[in-house]
Formats: C-alpha cells, sequence, structure tokens
C-alpha cells in the first residue's frame, strides 16, 4: 500500500529531496483560550455559546498559522476544539455515557466514559474543525482521530460481550466519519492508537479494525496510524499488514533504543518517526534533530520518511513547542540539501540509490 505522498509536497518546494514534515495532533493551547473554556463552564459568568465558540474559532486560527509560520508541510489546528482524545469524542457518539473522573496516575484524572447501550454515530465529530482549519490554511491539513481500539481500550463497557465486539462497532462508526471528511475533502487522516503497544496481544483486533475503517476509502486519501509507548517488538513486523500508508512513532523520548526493532524486517511503509521528544521542555538544536532523521533513513530510504514530533505537545510551554517545530523544520530541509548534495549514505533497506560519502 504505497501512500499518496506527492500531493503534500510544496510546488516551490527548494530541494529534490523532500522530507514530510507534520505534526501528531495536539499543541498548546493559548492561556485566554483556556480561560474562555473555565468562563463557558461556569454557570455563573456572562459567557455563552457565541463567545466560546469565538474562542476555538480565534485559537484554532491563531495555531494553524503558527504551524504555517514554522515552515510545516502539513499542518492541524492543534486540537484547539478538543479536551481529552476520548472523552472528546466519547460526548459525540451515541450510546455513552459519563459517571464521573477516575484517577490514572498520580495526582492526574481522566473522565473516563462508559458504554451504556449500543454505539451508533449520531452527529459528525470533526468535519466542521477540518472546514474550518482548512479555509483558513495555504497548506495542507491532516486530521488526527482516536482510534476504536483505544476508544473502546479506554472506556467502561456495559453492553457489549467483549471489549473486541466494542472496537468493532466503533470501528465502523470511525469509517463513517472518515467518509464525511473525505467527503469535506480532506486527504491525510491519521488515526490514534496508543493503547496498542501497551495491550500488543491485540494487534490481530487492531488490524480488523483498520479493515473496517479503510472500507471504500478513496486511494488517494493517505492514511496513517500513530502509536507511542510499550514494547513495538511485541508488534512488529506484524502491524505492517495494516491497510495504511504510514506509521508513526514515539522514538526520541527512547532516545532510539527501540530503533533496531525496525531493521530486523524490512520496513515496507512510510515511516513517520519521532524527532523530538514531546516529553522534554527543552528545545532540541538543529543539529541534534539532523542526527535524530539520519536514524529515520537506516530504516527507510527519504522518500519513504516523515519527520515529526514523538506525540501531540499540548503540554509543553508554548514558546518550547514553537521552537521545537522550527528547528524541526530547519533540520529536516538542512538534511534534504545534504542529501541533494550526495553527502548523505542511505543505508536503509530497499533505498533506492546509495549517495556517496
Amino acid at each position: 500500500m504505497t501512500g499518496p505522498r506527492d500531493q503534500f509536497k510544496p510546488a516551490d518546494h527548494p530541494n529534490d529531496h523532500f522530507l514530510l514534515t507534520t505534526v501528531v495532533g495536539s499543541y498548546p493551547k493559548p492561556k485566554w483560550h483556556d480561560r474562555a473554556r473555565e468562563l463557558f463552564e461556569d454557570e455563573d459568568a456572562d459567557f455563552g455559546a457565541e463567545e466560546w465558540e469565538e474562542s476555538k474559532d480565534d485559537a484554532s486560527r491563531l495555531i494553524t498559522h503558527e504551524h504555517e509560520r514554522a515552515g510545516l508541510d502539513v499542518i492541524c489546528d492543534g486540537e484547539m476544539r478538543r479536551n481529552e482524545m476520548v472523552e472528546y469524542f466519547a460526548h459525540r457518539i451515541d450510546g455513552y455515557e459519563f459517571n464521573g473522573r477516575v484517577k490514572v496516575w498520580g495526582h492526574n484524572y481522566f473522565d473516563k466514559p462508559s458504554v451504556a447501550d449500543e454505539v451508533e454515530y449520531g452527529e459528525q465529530w470533526l468535519v466542521e474543525e477540518f472546514e474550518f482549519t482548512d479555509e483558513v490554511a495555504e497548506r495542507p491539513v491532516k486530521v488526527p482521530i482516536t482510534g476504536p481500539y483505544t476508544l473502546a481500550n479506554w472506556s467502561f463497557n456495559e453492553v457489549y460481550d467483549s471489549e473486541e465486539q466494542l472496537a468493532y462497532e466503533l470501528a465502523d462508526l470511525v469509517n463513517e466519519e472518515i467518509e464525511a471528511l473525505v467527503e469535506a475533502g480532506a486527504r491525510y487522516i491519521q488515526i490514534d492508537e496508543p493503547a496498542l503497544a501497551t495491550t500488543p496481544d491485540d494487534h490481530a483486533i487492531v488490524g480488523e479494525c483498520l479493515e473496517r475503517i479503510v472500507d471504500e476509502i478513496p486511494d488517494d486519501v493517505r492514511l496513517g496510524l500513530h502509536v507511542c509507548y510499550g514494547d513495538y517488538s511485541r508488534i512488529y513486523p506484524e502491524i505492517l499488514d495494516y491497510p495504511v500508508h504510514e506509521y508513526d512513532l514515539e522514538l526520541a523520548n527512547g532516545d532510539y533504543d527501540q530503533l533496531d526493532v525496525f531493521k530486523e524486517h524490512e520496513f515496507t511503509k512510510d515511516f513517520a518517526m519521532g524527532v523530538l521528544d514531546a516529553h522534554t521542555a527543552e528545545v532540541e538544536s538543529v543539529e541534534e534533530i539532523k542526527e535524530n532523521i539520519k536514524k529515520g533513513l537506516e530504516v527507510v530510504p527519504p522518500e519513504r520518511l516523515t519527520v515529526s514530533p514523538d506525540c501531540g505537545v499540548k503540554l509543553l510551554p508554548r514558546e518550547v513547542a514553537r521552537g521545537k517545530m522550527e528547528n524541526m523544520v530547519q533540520a529536516a530541509r538542512e538534511i534534504e540539501e545534504e542529501l541533494d548534495a550526495g553527502e548523505i549514505d542511505v543505508v536503509a533497506s530497499g533505498a533506492e540509490a546509495h549517495a556517496d560519502d
């Protein structure tokens, strides 16, 4: 399954080689936007739905343009309209309900939803978000969407005989949403499945979910799968059989200790490798990021390497996140120049050509 990648290369791209640069999804929200949410949720505040919608629009426009100024090839709005990756969708899926927050780790709490009735597709989830972002953006827009396995795994199941059955039902709903997004013009969809690598024995369930998700989705729509945490050796190379074009994987945070996992079997899909640590509030230097990008070239040739952060960066200070994006893009462009000049030896299995030392 070769990905429709060239459609995302800017017409004025300065180099022959092209390392696609993008983000995973979440981005730090402006402080005034967080305050607007607090006011909207405060019954005593004179801050209604119209003001809240204006805040979401303004934040989405601001972060979309911030991504473009950083030079990213494919952008999103930093998920300015979303609160949490499961809760946001559960509020929009018929059959879910909420019964209070549960403690997940340390002092962190999560409003874990319950499936109290059969799940059904009611209102659209992300179409308006995409349409707004696409209208204000000058670069292509990627749409991250939480996958059905994570939606099932991170919920209480009170209806279905198994979590597997729930995941398949949710996969059909995700397929409906992606069809609506494609109809609206979306051409780059990223399915987020952070639960996969923490429960690796279920990789076959995720594979079946993805088969349902991609049903009748056009070939020119780029589909990515984002996985973070966990032991990748327990899901690779099996995941290469999934019907997606690209795998987006967290590796920088672990200092690339698991990189060799992806060298044991030829990586036959596009590799979106994390080159920025999303958990460290320090801006990596351009040189450091270039060294990280070169690690990706040990796995796939340049035409199949995507450069991105490890994960969403919403917990970082905004100025740090912005600095990371800017340096990442600069590093990618410099690596492209060195590839054009034949200064980098591409050693990845399946590389189309090898440059001289």
